[in-house]
């Protein structure tokens, strides 16, 4: 089993929907942010899903790219990044740890020295945020070669055939977008991925995240009760980090809280009906 299976196992067991942080490696710099990574899966975080700092992050919205911008700035980069993930590995062995990346970063390195690094790191998925399915063969299939699991976007409004061919082809979780456009703490709404998540369950996809606008409590609770497996959040994430920028301890406590309480919210059953149902 990968370790997005144990862990989806062991939520299902317990009852429990899983709640994924996202941030920027080497945001607001190299060190804090490991310090940042350690400190999510302390609090609680199920998985991470890792941004590696790009120029043109254009599937993120202002606050996003500013993390990406503070990165950058801070000489980070997919080297620092995957070292970071190879620390973070070695003391959190059972974790899912997954990138998000853009095609360029991919296409600059060569897909099978890409995916070759992110193995031996010790990540487990990478999504390419700008490489629609129908796009991504050749990526999917150098993950593949890699033993990386190739994540999918399903977007809310995406026809029967494409959540179908996202079924078949990702491996690990399926990324259900709660809305179209970019990534934001604002707007961000579980009710169209009702029927997006019916089609994809019926189609065989592996369990899905719910993202997109997720920021508070209720927002993990609603994609629950929308039968999604669990919910990323990013924005407001890196929203606290960009808020205490100058102040580490401030910082990591803001995270550890926000994760906790987050956390929290999937272990609240359902006032109606059943999961999934």
């Amino acid at each position: 089993m990968s370790r997005y299976d144990k862990m989806f196992a062991g939520l299902r067991e317990r009852g429990e929907g899983a709640f994924v942080p996202f941030v920027t490696l080497g945001d607001p710099d190299i060190e804090t942010s490991e310090r940042i990574l350690r400190t999510l899966l302390d609090a609680g975080a199920d998985a991470l899903e890792l941004g590696l700092p790009f120029s043109d992050p254009v599937a993120d919205g202002s606050t996003i790219q500013a993390a990406n911008i503070r990165a950058l700035a801070a000489g980070a980069g997919l080297t620092t990044g995957l070292n970071t993930v190879r620390r973070v590995r070695a003391d959190y062995p059972d974790v899912p740890l997954g990138l998000l990346v853009y095609a360029n970063l991919v296409e600059s390195y060569g897909l099978d020295a890409f995916y070759g690094g992110v193995a031996a790191a010790g990540a487990d998925s990478v999504l390419v945020a700008d490489v629609p399915l129908r796009e991504g063969g050749r990526f999917q299939a150098a993950a593949q070669r890699h033993g990386v699991a190739p994540i999918f976007i399903a977007p809310p409004d995406a026809s029967e055939e494409r959540l179908r061919g996202v079924a078949q082809e990702s491996r690990g979780y399926v990324y259900l977008l709660a809305r179209a456009g970019v990534t934001g703490v604002g707007g961000g709404t579980a009710k169209p991925a009702e029927r997006v998540i019916r089609t994809l369950r019926d189609a065989g996809a592996p369990p899905t995240l719910l993202g997109f606008g997720i920021a508070q409590p209720e927002h993990v609770r609603a994609a629950l009760d929308a039968g999604a497996d669990g919910a990323i959040s990013g924005s407001a994430v890196v929203r606290i980090i960009e808020q205490h920028g100058g102040d580490e301890a401030a910082m990591l406590a803001g995270l550890r809280a926000f994760v906790q309480e987050m956390k929290a919210a999937t272990r609240t059953e359902p006032e109606h009906g059943t999961k999934g149902s």
